[in-house]
């Protein structure tokens, strides 16, 4: 389910509508724009800005496809070194989970952890879901 651009993080209200006037008004369709990393440095060129912005929209947007991943867990992950479906996928439930725990001891970051279920799910889904993203 794609999320409207103005709503993904470090999609700022600015990018938000430079994205749109590309006909990006969606995650799905920033996904599609930013699938090689030749389609991202074009988009950075058009839109003027760094390549890493680009990236880092598409990885979040990325991560959004997983049920369950919102805002916080999404910065967890991204602290915990998942920055996309693909990292997640490959990651083992358990020991992601204490990797969870350990980054939110550390930064504060989530007020409820995920449960070891959770990251259960959310490795499951990314094992199921096709790249959406090349590398």
């Amino acid at each position: 389910m794609a999320d409207p651009i103005g709503t993904v993080k470090g999609v700022s209200k600015d990018l938000a509508a430079e994205l749109r006037a590309e006909g990006i008004s969606d995650s799905d369709q920033l996904l599609a724009a930013c699938r090689t990393p030749q389609q991202r440095r074009e988009l950075a060129g058009k839109l003027g800005v760094d390549l890493h912005i680009v990236t880092e929209v598409a990885n979040r947007s990325d991560l959004a496809r997983i049920r369950g991943v919102a805002d916080v867990y999404a910065d967890l992950l991204e602290n915990a070194g998942v920055d996309t479906v693909r990292e997640l996928s490959h990651r083992v439930p358990a020991n992601l989970h204490a990797k969870l725990v350990e980054v939110n001891d550390a930064k504060a970051l989530a007020k409820r952890l995920p449960t070891v279920g959770m990251v259960t799910d959310w490795v499951s889904q990314a094992r199921a879901l096709p790249p959406a993203l090349e590398y």
